[in-house]
């Protein structure tokens, strides 16, 4: 079964990882340049889990009612009885629930991810193969320039001068594209009077 791709705000709810080793600690890793509010429990935590600013910090064994609330909640405690366990529970309540390595006991999977800034690609293969998707996202990962979130941070500030200016969507749609063609070819930011001229020859094309 393929998985749909749906793309969450993280930020805007609270997330629960249980456990505080090695596979917590990269699943927390993964989550931090989305900006998350994150909970970690477990009897004992990595330094470097410790170490993470801004992380809540339970170091008490998963209790039910952590869950309670939560956008999300990952199961990563190296004991596969316990994340069937809080799985179960999660799915009772409705929680998106991530269990390490068992994709039966997963509502939702980690993608093998490629971000640049607001830029984000993730790689999945339905937990068929996470070796696969990781050499895809490689392969994937050598064509995105680094510098491709700055392109799109640079692209987002134009959006509302060219919504001012061209208000018909089609065509709008069109100078977008023209945008984004030519920092491709020429590099950014584009002159004042360049942009002038494009937004400038719309107006004048449309009725």
């Amino acid at each position: 079964m393929a998985y749909f791709p749906f793309f969450m705000d993280v930020s805007a709810g609270d997330g629960l990882v249980v456990g505080g080793g090695r596979v917590a600690l990269r699943k927390v890793e993964k989550l931090l340049p989305y900006a998350p509010r994150l909970t970690v429990c477990a009897p004992s935590l990595l330094p470097e889990l410790e170490s993470i600013p801004g992380l809540t910090l339970l170091r008490r064994p998963f209790e039910p009612s952590m869950a309670d609330g939560k956008l999300f909640v990952i199961a990563a405690t190296g004991d596969r009885a316990l994340n069937r366990q809080i799985s179960a529970l999660c799915r009772e309540r409705r929680v998106p629930v991530n269990a390490v390595d068992d994709r039966e006991a997963c509502t939702f999977l980690f993608p093998a991810l490629v971000k640049r800034g607001p830029l984000s690609i993730g790689v999945s293969t339905g937990g068929a193969s996470p070796t696969a998707a990781v050499y895809w996202k490689d392969e994937i990962s050598r064509l995105i320039p680094e510098d491709a979130g700055e392109l799109l941070d640079y692209l987002d500030g134009l959006r509302k001068v060219v919504k001012e200016a061209v208000p018909d969507s089609m065509a709008r749609a069109a100078v977008f594209s023209i945008l984004f063609d030519t920092c491709l070819e020429k590099g950014w930011p584009l002159s004042d009077e360049w942009l002038d001229g494009l937004l400038g020859g719309l107006k004048e094309e449309l009725p």
